[in-house]
């Protein structure tokens, strides 16, 4: 059997709306648009295709009636960006009653990744994440996402909070 890799995940957190540091806009004017009904294709679409290279899987097999049931659930909130009209990214917004919004999943289509949207895409989802009473927004990364995932959420304010280590197989080819 082959080795496992460990990972690390690493919990982060911020405290007050003030602690965001953002990102200057990019060029291009891109556009986040609240997505008020996302069929079930679309949102397996996003999240397949930011997903792919970083091992998100969870959802994969999800039914259209289980996204539906999730899409609809108090509290989700799905932002897609665009660039020239194109999907780019998305983030979704989980609100959690009395403990402040979560990042749940966050990121940029192939595509578009080192074309500095990240910090901008990230300083969009905490804004929104911040709208309302929350005590803190939250999120969670590991060392299978991007290797700018980091980092960036560090560099816009966010503290890690927490870091915990598992093993998975190796990716087969």
């Amino acid at each position: 059997m082959p080795d496992l890799v460990t990972v690390t995940r690493t919990y982060l957190e911020m405290r007050h709306p003030g602690d965001l540091v953002p990102a200057r806009a990019p060029e291009g004017s891109p556009a986040i648009v609240r997505v008020g009904f996302c069929p079930a294709s679309f949102f397996r679409f996003l999240y397949a295709e930011v997903g792919r290279a970083y091992r998100w899987t969870d959802r994969l097999a999800w039914s259209d009636s289980r996204i539906r049931e999730h899409l609809d659930a108090r509290g989700v909130t799905l932002f897609v960006m665009y660039v020239e009209g194109a999907p780019a990214g998305y983030f979704e917004l989980r609100r959690h009653s009395g403990e402040g919004t979560e990042i749940a999943y966050f990121g940029l289509m192939p595509d578009y990744v080192g074309r500095g949207l990240g910090g901008w895409l990230l300083t969009q989802a905490v804004r929104a994440a911040w709208v309302g009473e929350d005590a803190r927004v939250w999120l969670h990364t590991c060392t299978l996402d991007h290797p700018a995932a980091l980092p960036n959420y560090l560099k816009r304010g966010f503290r890690a909070v927490r870091q915990e280590r598992y093993q998975v197989p190796p990716l087969t080819a």
